[in-house]
């Protein structure tokens, strides 16, 4: 009963906090990303239509890299979401299948899922659509590490030898 509880409470914070893994990345806002739903190692995010996001004139479909980083976003919460705790993750890995042009007017919806996670590492596919997930526009295949606060020291000279035993400055060699 008290692991339901705990992992219910989980659940309450990733819908707090994931409206801010849009809002709080510029890059994410500015493409105009909104947050739609989130699970444990599941994430759904919406990009609408938008001129600004347009890669042809003539044929107004949006650039390829306006789905590149939808998946990446959708991708990269679906990895903190999946993880015991919830840390930072950066992108180690992003491959994209762009499988046809997105058509003009139409909101396109990333649905990411993550089907491993080891100690430090998350691996995600995700499907950029339309409305239907049986004719994407694209997919994708990721990898993301955690970036949390770590019990290492910050300094990499502490890491390897300790400081006070390291030749003066002056006495090291160019």
């Amino acid at each position: 009963m008290e692991r339901e509880k705990i992992k219910q409470q989980k659940l309450e914070r990733l819908w707090q906090l994931a409206p801010q893994f849009i809002e709080g990345t510029p890059h994410a806002e500015f493409l105009g990303m909104k947050f739609v739903a989130i699970d444990f190692g599941r994430a759904t995010l919406s990009l609408p239509y938008a001129k600004k996001l347009i890669g042809n004139a003539q044929t107004k479909v949006l650039h390829g890299g306006v789905l590149t980083a939808l998946l990446d976003q959708a991708s990269g919460l679906a990895a903190v979401s999946a993880f015991e705790e919830m840390r930072p993750v950066a992108t180690l890995d992003l491959r994209i299948d762009y499988m046809r042009a997105a058509a003009p007017e139409k909101t396109i919806i990333a649905e990411a899922h993550c089907y491993k996670v080891t100690r430090h590492i998350a691996f995600v596919r995700a499907i950029a659509h339309e409305g239907d997930i049986d004719d994407p526009v694209a997919s994708s295949q990721a990898s993301f590490m955690t970036t949390g606060a770590s019990s290492k020291p910050k300094d990499p000279l502490l890491r390897t030898k300790a400081a006070k035993d390291l030749p003066p400055a002056s006495k090291v060699k160019p």
